[in-house]
């Protein structure tokens, strides 16, 4: 710490400047073929991380609503699982990569089970095994599973259902054809009517976070402590995820990116990083596939200066905290007089010593200087004693580490 100066937190200062240097890149369209997303503000742009212990770093425009679209459909598989059991849902939905774009039809020729619940005939299939004995209470049910991973009560944006319901001629064929094949039990007209209020589901980039913090902390909301879904399903959800939740772009996403996403054609993108945080953006300018282009390169440019690709992160065993204490307990072999004791009291309160041990990576060095700036008001010195790490990568020396000097 040097003179006076106050300390910002490192990862809010770096989201801030990202969403600057991508806020006037304006490549991409806005969704057209469901009318009423085409009336979106091509301007609005926010990113927010979240992690697991309920840290919320925000840039932009994080409160401004849009619909859930596609990004609802690990959570409705995962809902399936919990209520079902993987063998019953893998009945009905598989879990291999398609390779194709969101909307096909794809269908196993002698079975009719969607290749993954990620594209659209999946997402139909999962939806439906909602429990309820009317697509009313499945409904209920529903909003009630995902205001869990949410934190907060969601509802639907009315006027995007109805541009979805009067233009989904495709996914009412896909729902015939799942029908045809035993795939759905239900009315398919029904059916597909749900999936379309799942995806007019309004959220916020805030929100989004969170959901994917809560994947990130094992199915355990970080804000509310609320239990969104049993930790045995968490994996299977987050790798559908890894392998399918970008469509056609699945291959380049986890080689240059490395987390399991979802996106959505209102322009959310949703990322995951196990056991660490979770993150969400929102740009309604879409690429040619139906991704966020500003979303994509947020993920892109987080990934690599925070080293977050999944397979690159280390996890240490241990706290990265061995103990935290103030210069008053430290002592000293010197005999001192009562009246320098007392003297050096209160200036030894206003240092702190910090023992770090195991590695130091982006997930386990913003803890520390999140406790730091926490009661930075309250010191002068503070002192990072670093015998006992093991590891420290670039991120967390550029960003922490040299920050302390």
């Amino acid at each position: 710490m040097e003179g006076d100066s106050k300390m910002i937190s490192p990862v809010l200062e770096y989201l801030e400047r990202l969403h600057s240097k991508i806020a006037d890149q304006l490549e991409g369209e806005v969704a057209t073929y469901i009318p009423e997303l085409a009336r979106a503000d091509k301007s609005h742009f926010g990113i927010c991380l979240a992690t697991i212990d309920g840290q919320l770093y925000e840039a932009g425009d994080t409160l401004k609503p849009f619909t859930i679209q596609s990004i609802s459909k690990p959570f409705s598989y995962a809902t399936a699982l919990a209520d079902h059991g993987y063998a019953n849902v893998c009945q009905k939905v598989g879990v291999e990569l398609s390779g194709d774009a969101f909307n096909a039809v794809s269908l196993d020729p002698k079975t009719g089970r969607p290749a993954n619940p990620m594209i659209n005939a999946g997402a139909i299939a999962s939806t439906a095994l909602m429990l309820g004995d009317t697509p009313a209470a499945k409904l209920v049910y529903m909003m009630a599973a995902y205001s869990k991973y949410a934190g907060c009560p969601l509802t639907i944006d009315e006027a995007v259902y109805i541009s979805e319901r009067d233009t989904g001629f495709r996914n009412h064929a896909i729902a015939f054809m799942l029908r045809n094949f035993g795939i759905l039990e239900d009315d398919p007209v029904a059916m597909v009517d749900l999936y379309f209020r799942q995806c007019s589901v309004l959220i916020d980039c805030r929100d989004l976070a969170v959901m994917a913090a809560t994947l990130a902390a094992g199915g355990n909301n970080p804000l509310t402590g609320i239990r969104a879904l049993d930790e045995e399903h968490v994996a299977s959800v987050q790798s559908v995820m890894g392998s399918c939740g970008i469509y056609d772009y699945a291959g380049e996403w986890t080689y240059s990116v490395g987390l399991p996403s979802k996106s959505g054609v209102s322009g959310g993108i949703l990322a995951v990083l196990p056991g660490y945080l979770g993150i969400g953006v929102y740009s309604p300018l879409l690429d040619a596939r139906g991704n966020s282009v500003r979303g994509i390169e947020v993920c892109k440019e987080l990934s690599k200066y925070f080293g977050l690709h999944m397979f690159n992160v280390p996890h240490s065993t241990r706290a990265v905290v061995h103990r935290s204490y103030s210069g008053r307990e430290v002592s000293s072999n010197r005999q001192r007089t009562a009246e320098e004791i007392e003297h050096l009291s209160l200036p030894s309160k206003r240092i702190r010593i910090y023992e770090l041990q195991g590695e130091l990576v982006f997930g386990t060095a913003e803890v520390v200087m999140r406790d730091i700036l926490s009661i930075e008001d309250s010191l002068d010195y503070i002192i990072l004693d670093m015998e006992r790490v093991t590891g420290l990568n670039s991120i967390a020396y550029e960003n922490y580490a040299e920050r302390m000097r």
